[in-house]
């Protein structure tokens, strides 16, 4: 589901909805995109304020989930059918966060894994920011870097702050 308007100055490249934003039609309305709002500094009405923040998965629909019962990665024919015709409408983002190694991929057109790419922060601030999705599965991932807590919350924060002043 893609949530933005023109006037946009942060996107929030993700990588498709879950089962409960599925059904509730709102981007990170569950407990990663609590955790998501915390790590950007930002309250839930900033957040989903279209005007000033755009949010533009990977895949715009729930991709199901595989046999062990995780969701599945976003198809790829959604970025290849979608991806480009939304991003064209987007207006000249002064910031952009990626969530997750989907978007990473896509955006960045690496093959690196998500611990290199956020590890690397600093090569792609102020203007872009990669960081790990902010699932419960990746709470293992955050106690064993605390660096990310540590050096890029609060450079992502001031990033953001910044461009939504």
């Amino acid at each position: 589901m893609v949530w933005f308007r023109p006037t946009a100055r942060l996107l929030i490249a993700g990588q498709a909805p879950g089962m409960r934003v599925h059904v509730s039609g709102r981007p990170f309305d569950d407990p990663s995109g609590a955790r998501l709002r915390g790590w950007l500094g930002l309250d839930e009405a900033t957040f989903y304020d279209r005007d000033r923040v755009a949010i533009v998965p990977m895949a715009f629909c729930f991709p199901g989930y595989d046999a062990k019962g995780a969701d599945r990665p976003p198809p790829a024919i959604c970025a290849r059918t979608w991806h480009a015709r939304v991003m064209a409408e987007l207006g000249e983002v002064a910031l952009t966060v990626l969530v997750g190694g989907h978007a990473q991929r896509y955006h960045l057109g690496t093959r690196k894994g998500v611990s290199e790419v956020v590890r690397g922060w600093r090569d792609h601030a102020p203007r872009l920011f990669a960081l790990p999705h902010p699932s419960w599965r990746n709470t293992a991932w955050l106690k064993r870097n605390r660096w990310f807590a540590d050096e890029v919350l609060p450079a992502l924060r001031g990033a953001v702050r910044k461009v939504l002043e």
